[in-house]
């Protein structure tokens, strides 16, 4: 296992340099610049000012070379592009991740600003999907075939047919003061009176805005892991071991919940570390906008279309060191969860 553990660590520093050139080489050189844009203001404020008849003030707006050469070296682009992706390749690894050139923040701040959103929206739909999937997946098994089995087939696949954002909608046509219910808040994540409430009224509060949002964005990762948990459960059902307890007189509650349900939780709880350390920071940009929710996903983007490169930068730093040790964790968990696996067999 150790043996294994260190050549998956000593991978990491590759794919880590890999992430940050790809990343480095699609933002820097793409149009639509912090300079282009800082230009492109100047412009259009300029040309506003000739047309209310201020040619003077206008002049004095307009940017001269000498500026904008100044600009360039404040944001480290009169260097060239390898200086440059040294540089950010040293900040990103020393965790030094700048400031934000339009939010005129600390990185650092903008994230622990919006991660409590983003903490709310990751968490809360990693134990949703597992906790509500699971039993359902092991029911529909179970009564295969049934009336049960085929009205709840329809419900999941309806439900994972339809995007979350166009769910949002209606749900808040039906629940949020639409033309029916007011029965949930469909913006930001806390009331106005928030501070003035109590642990545990703070708790349920966060809980009632955040229903409709969860809804939406976990409605496709649920059809997904109920069919997978009810497939995995009617393959191991056939097997010859569960063929073989049923021969020898054991019950069936104990054949589904001793054998079966042990056997069957093997491709589920295996990639339960991974999705639990990624789900912290998940975010969906629509299911954010929609429902007023300013975390990570929202913070990405925006920065992505106005060239924030720190921001960009470090978040998909984040985003890649989160993905290569959830992957390592749900490797682990295959010999945790199955000593008969080893990782040699895990390797391949």
């Amino acid at each position: 296992m150790q043996s294994y553990i260190l050549k998956r660590l000593l991978l990491f520093l590759p794919t880590l340099l890999g992430v940050v050139f790809i990343n480095f080489v699609l933002i820097q050189f793409v149009p639509g610049g912090p300079i282009e844009q800082f230009v492109a203001k100047a412009r259009h404020d300029s040309v506003g000012e000739v047309a209310t008849g201020d040619v003077n003030k206008a002049m004095r707006k307009g940017l001269d070379e000498e500026q904008i050469n100044e600009l360039k070296q404040l944001y480290g682009f009169d260097k060239p592009w390898p200086m440059r992706l040294a540089s950010w390749t040293y900040k990103l690894f020393t965790f030094q991740f700048g400031e934000s050139y339009f939010h005129h923040k600390k990185v650092i701040d903008l994230v622990q600003e919006k991660l409590p959103v983003s903490l709310w929206l990751g968490v809360s739909s990693f134990f949703l999907t597992y906790l509500m999937c699971i039993p359902l997946g092991m029911a529909k098994a179970v009564r295969e075939g049934t009336s049960f089995d085929v009205v709840t087939s329809v419900v999941v696949l309806v439900g994972y047919s339809v995007p979350g954002f166009v769910l949002g909608v209606l749900l808040i046509w039906l629940f949020g003061g639409g033309s029916f219910w007011d029965v949930f808040p469909i913006a930001g994540l806390h009331s106005d009176n928030f501070e003035a409430l109590n642990n545990w009224e703070k708790f349920k509060d966060t809980l009632h805005h955040l229903v409709l949002p969860l809804i939406c964005l976990n409605i496709g990762s649920f059809a997904v892991m109920t069919t997978l948990t009810k497939n995995t459960v009617v393959d191991n059902m056939r097997q010859q071991y569960v063929l073989t307890a049923r021969a020898k007189g054991v019950k069936e509650r104990w054949v589904i919940w001793r054998h079966v349900f042990r056997n069957s939780m093997i491709p589920l709880v295996t990639g339960f570390a991974g999705s639990f350390l990624t789900m912290f920071f998940t975010g969906s940009l629509l299911i954010e906008t929609l429902f007023s929710l300013d975390g990570l996903g929202l913070l990405s983007y925006k920065s992505v279309m106005v060239r924030d490169y720190p921001v960009v930068m470090a978040s998909q730093f984040f985003f890649s060191v989160l993905f290569v040790l959830g992957n390592l964790l749900s490797d682990i968990m295959y010999v945790v969860v199955d000593p008969r696996i080893t990782f040699d067999q895990v390797a391949e």
